[in-house]
């Protein structure tokens, strides 16, 4: 049976995840309202769609579409992922193809999507950017792209811009305990908190991770931290602890378990140390925090180079044990 307090505690959790009526769209509320004037209008420009994977920009074209053209939207959608098809023969020959002719239906346009557009190659978007111009009458473009910086400007300039943002701690919470529910999945809520915190906002990382998880039971934060391959924080906190307190020896004993037990590598271990750094278990002023931070970034540019690891962050634990001698003196 649990405890009255753990009970309390469960109330209070699902309560501040309890799914909010929302859009279609999950915390891209401002995007939908635009583009459903365009469905409104039958008409819309170029668009792209920028920002974080797994934040709905595929999902929203998709449905523009739909709402657009019927349960056949397919029939008038050209879908390519630029990043397998991305040279300039492609939009020669596809897209080209696609464009000139025209839609016979209500809508007066057929529409190309271009997915992951910011892997085209330089002519390609040249192209692309003089068949936008050309086939305006009979076709629009919908560019899909994490990096939007690396779409040239003329397209930047012919494109309604919609940039979409990482989803909130608790639509993603509240989206993963629906699904394990559904899927009658046991879980510690601390569990799926870990699970956003280590899919930063990208809906689509954190299913594939609740998945992998749930493959080895119920789902708890060691397994979460376990299917990533990544240490529990809690192990990486022990370690820099153990450093800053004079205990060099069994900071590195730590470090090479750690490397050992979940074969992470040099990266690995010091992108965790610098996320733990910063979180609230490690009490230090603020001024040795930005120094360590220094260091870190020093250690990781090293071991990018193809510096050996253990000896990088043996130094690394070296300086954090000359950094606690000052804090004590």
């Amino acid at each position: 049976m649990s405890s009255s307090g753990e009970v309390l505690a469960e109330l209070l959790w699902a309560e501040k995840y309890r799914p909010k009526t929302l859009d279609e769209i999950v915390n891209q509320e401002e995007i939908v309202s635009r583009l459903k004037k365009f469905v409104e209008e039958k008409n819309m420009p170029h668009l792209l769609f920028a920002g974080p994977p797994g934040t709905g920009k595929t999902t929203a074209a998709h449905c523009l579409a739909h709402d657009l053209y019927g349960e056949n939207y397919r029939q008038y959608m050209l879908e390519l992922n630029a990043s397998d098809e991305r040279g300039i023969d492609v939009i020669r020959s596809k897209v080209k193809e696609f464009a000139r002719t025209r839609v016979a239906a209500n809508i007066p346009f057929k529409i190309v999507l271009l997915d992951e557009a910011d892997n085209m190659t330089a002519d390609a978007q040249q192209a692309l950017r003089r068949l936008m111009e050309m086939y305006t009458a009979t076709t629009r473009f919908i560019l899909i792209a994490n990096y939007p910086s690396k779409i040239i400007e003329p397209i930047q300039s012919r494109c309604a811009v919609f940039r979409f943002t990482p989803l909130k701690k608790e639509d993603v919470v509240s989206r993963l305990k629906w699904i394990a529910d559904q899927e009658k999945v046991e879980y510690d809520l601390e569990a799926l908190e870990a699970i956003y915190e280590l899919s930063e906002g990208d809906m689509r990382r954190a299913i594939n991770i609740l998945q992998a998880a749930a493959a080895l039971g119920k789902i708890t934060v060691e397994s979460v931290y376990k299917v990533v391959g990544l240490a529990h924080p809690r192990e990486i906190r022990q370690m820099i602890q153990l450093a800053l307190a004079g205990n060099f020896n069994e900071a590195r004993d730590k470090l090479r378990e750690l490397m050992i037990n979940y074969g992470l590598s040099g990266l690995d271990v010091i992108k965790q140390v610098h996320r733990e750094i910063f979180s609230q278990d490690i009490k230090l002023p603020d001024e040795y925090k930005i120094i360590i931070a220094d260091l870190a970034g020093e250690i990781q540019f090293r071991l990018v180079e193809g510096a050996d690891d253990e000896i990088q962050l043996n130094a690394f634990l070296a300086r954090l044990a000359f950094i606690g001698k000052k804090l004590k003196s």
